[in-house]
């Protein structure tokens, strides 16, 4: 066995060790052990002070074991330190001195604080349910994350198109301004893939509804949309509005009829209030509840043919403390211990504790309200489209996070530098949560040209990229900023699009492997205790390593490269790390990213959609170790139908290369349309035709250029090899 197990009877404890040194994981010996009516508590020493976990909060990667205190409790809140956010993710992960790691989750949905202290030591205190513990033994810490998956499930595989550029605003007030805003982003040569509208196309801030005058050709907008390749996704917010007169709102009329909605302590609607004023909540444990919501989704696609819902205010939020007409004065709404969450009371924000759900009340239910929502939602998008080759974009982005749901934004950052989140991205991959990202250019307040460029080039390498802002701040499309930023913004989003095939196989990896998309630099480089702090640059994958400017008026940014060779994309250095931090130049249109030698990244000329990138030219980017080896992989499909990898219906490919050869070894099924260098369309047919010119293989070495397209020019010790091959064939190109 990998590990130890004692057991004390009296008083009750565990400890839990590695076999091989003896190493102390687990020892709830520490403290009592406390098991009462809502109120649980266990503490356990810790083997260090490096954990990260526990979200969902404003904290560093690394959290603080100086007598923090993190509470968790769904709640909307903008994000702000030391408070309870819009999700519950009780697991954490902690690094070993010898770079070992191992993690602890708790299948606990109660309300709970934990408590770290500088010994070290925590402390689970939890106001119901049971201490069910996972204890996951890496020992290195991706093979922890991939433990903690195979508990809480894999992520999903986004749509190629939900890794494009999606735009969006409170305040597009109508489809005149929405089509304007596209108009804009086409006439400025900038890529967009999905634009979004927020509430403002509802008719009174109903979810099902939009305004019959100011959105009156509304779903003629969203089919011109798809004419152009674009894509459409618009707010759906959990709360029905409950206030008109009957038989005016099938949502809520629909819903009464069928008792799909949270119950009160009388055994009515619980009544809170919204965006459309008084609302009831759907109890998305109750079956017929998610036969009412499909039947409700299902009956709005038909009118508005959108791609994706973004699933809002699900924590659920309440702009009423409890509901209207206040909460009973019992021991689930005054329970005898009220962890820290924000407002002091379990109904701050919220819905009654004491309100009655299908399964149990929601005190015990309250936050897996968005993984309900979520499961719901899927099961529509399943049940409806699942016969369609264009049905995997059928989903909800949320902003209540589920465990391993795979999809979320990280709410509502303010337009300033220290909001600029890095840290949070690299958390929810933890979390098994890798299409995740905050709003570029933050969403309150008004931006400036400064912020929103640098936050852009971050945002090019958030798995989800979105720019969001509120009503009445700054406009902050990329189009409405100066000639210099525009170009600055274009380049970054250029890149993205360039590096999307890459992207697309390292979701594929997170789907069916449990890896990480963007991950801290420790799950790569774990026995190098420099990298276990860093939360300021981030990793695709294994070999891209990106170190953004995230401090106002910076035009050099510090980065840590791990031991090893890593050369700039850009092609201008190389870098020949011991293991130190570099100042790299940063000026106001660059993003430092490096490739890590041994490593080969299928690349793709970016156009302005994925729809058309698709069908653009692919490259390799080879990056040489000192001994002349590299490797990478390429994953795909047409982008869009469900189960694809399950099917087989796919190309994989494997890319080997040495001094002088390349070779692919491909597998899945043929025919997918996808030649090296052209892809001829969307998941095109069985044997298409080849298409002319070929593979761009560049080595990156000091004083190269960027690649091709990238540049449009080459250096002299950048190879081009123009081939015209079917990918799905195994193929050697060797040079001298």
């Amino acid at each position: 066995t990998l590990y130890g197990l004692q057991v004390n009877q009296d008083p009750f404890g565990l400890v839990v060790c590695r076999q091989r040194g003896g190493r102390v994981l687990l020892n709830t010996t520490v403290a009592p052990l406390f098991f009462a009516d809502q109120f649980l508590q266990i503490s356990t020493s810790l083997p260090s002070h490096f954990i990260s976990g526990l979200g969902e909060h404003l904290t560093p990667l690394v959290l603080d074991t100086a007598w923090t205190r993190v509470t968790l409790w769904n709640q909307d809140m903008a994000p702000a330190p030391q408070v309870n956010l819009y999700g519950s993710h009780p697991f954490y992960l902690v690094m070993e001195d010898d770079g070992s790691a191992h993690g602890v989750f708790l299948l606990n949905s109660n309300a709970m604080d934990v408590l770290l202290q500088p010994s070290p030591a925590l402390t689970w205190r939890t106001t119901g349910g049971i201490l069910d513990f996972y204890i996951f033994l890496g020992p290195d810490p991706k093979s922890v994350v991939r433990q903690y998956l195979d508990v809480v499930g894999f992520p999903f595989m986004p749509p190629y198109w939900g890794l494009g550029f999606h735009l969006c605003r409170w305040g597009y007030s109508s489809t005149d301004i929405t089509r304007q805003v596209v108009a804009n982003m086409t006439a400025a040569r900038f890529p967009l893939d999905v634009q979004w509208n927020d509430l403002d196309y509802a008719d009174a801030k109903r979810d099902f509804t939009f305004n019959k005058k100011s959105f009156k050709d509304y779903p003629e907008m969203v089919r011109d949309f798809h004419s152009r390749g674009l894509r459409y996704i618009m707010i759906v917010d959990a709360g029905i509005s409950s206030s008109g007169p009957p038989g005016t709102y099938k949502p809520y009329d629909e819903g009464l009829k069928r008792g799909v909605f949270i119950r009160n302590a009388t055994g009515q609607p619980l009544i809170g209030k919204v965006w459309p004023g008084p609302t009831a909540f759907p109890d998305f444990t109750n079956p017929e509840t998610h036969e009412w919501w499909h039947d409700m989704v299902k009956d709005f696609h038909d009118q508005v043919p959108f791609d994706g819902m973004w699933l809002d205010m699900n924590e659920p939020s309440n702009f009423v403390e409890g509901s209207q007409d206040g909460c009973p004065n019992n021991n689930l709404e005054r329970p005898p211990y009220v962890p820290g969450v924000f407002g002091g009371r379990l109904q701050a924000r919220t819905i009654c504790a004491s309100s009655q759900q299908y399964l149990s009340s929601h005190y015990n239910l309250h936050s897996l309200y968005g993984l309900t929502e979520a499961i719901a939602s899927h099961r529509w998008a399943w049940g409806s489209c699942c016969s369609s080759r264009t049905s995997r974009g059928m989903q909800g982005w949320e902003r209540d996070p589920v465990r391993a749901g795979g999809r979320h934004w990280v709410g509502g950052r303010g337009a300033s530098m220290p909001s600029v989140p890095s840290a949070e991205v690299l958390l929810f991959n933890l979390f098994g949560v890798p299409l995740v990202g905050a709003d570029v250019c933050g969403f309150l307040g008004s931006t400036s040209e400064e912020l929103c460029v640098r936050w852009t080039q971050l945002g090019a390498f958030y798995p989800f990229m979105r720019n969001h802002n509120d009503h009445g701040t700054r406009p902050q499309e990329p189009y409405s900023f100066s000639p210099s930023a525009q170009a600055a913004m274009r380049n970054a989003l250029r890149l993205r699009y360039s590096l999307l095939p890459f992207l697309y196989t390292l979701f594929h990896r997170a789907h069916t492997a449990g890896d990480t998309v963007a991950r801290p630099l420790f799950l790569e480089f774990p026995t190098d205790p420099n990298t276990w702090a860093v939360d300021r640059q981030l990793l695709w994958g294994g070999g891209l390593l990106v170190t953004p400017v995230l401090q106002a008026g910076q035009t050099k940014v510090s980065g840590y490269f791990p031991p090893g060779t890593w050369y700039s994309l850009a092609g201008d250095s190389t870098i020949h790390s011991k293991g130190q931090w570099i100042l790299l130049p940063a000026p106001l249109d660059t993003i430092n990213v490096h490739v890590r030698a041994g490593h080969i990244l299928p690349l793709q000329e970016p156009a302005f959609s994925t729809a058309q990138s698709r069908g653009k030219g692919m490259a390799l980017v080879v990056a040489l170790t000192p001994d002349g080896f590299a490797r990478g992989d390429l994953f795909w499909d047409d982008g869009e139908s469900w189960e694809t990898f399950e099917r087989g219906d796919y190309t994989e490919l494997l890319f080997l290369a040495t001094h002088v050869s390349a070779r692919s070894c491909p597998w899945g099924a043929p025919g997918q349309g996808l030649l090296v260098a052209r892809v001829p369309g969307r998941g095109a047919a069985r044997g298409a035709g080849l298409q002319r010119p070929g593979l761009h293989m560049g080595r990156l070495r000091p004083g190269s250029t960027r690649l091709g397209w990238l540049s449009r020019s080459f250096s002299p010790q950048v190879l081009r090899v123009p081939v015209s091959l079917p990918m799905w064939e195994q193929f050697v190109i060797s040079w001298s």
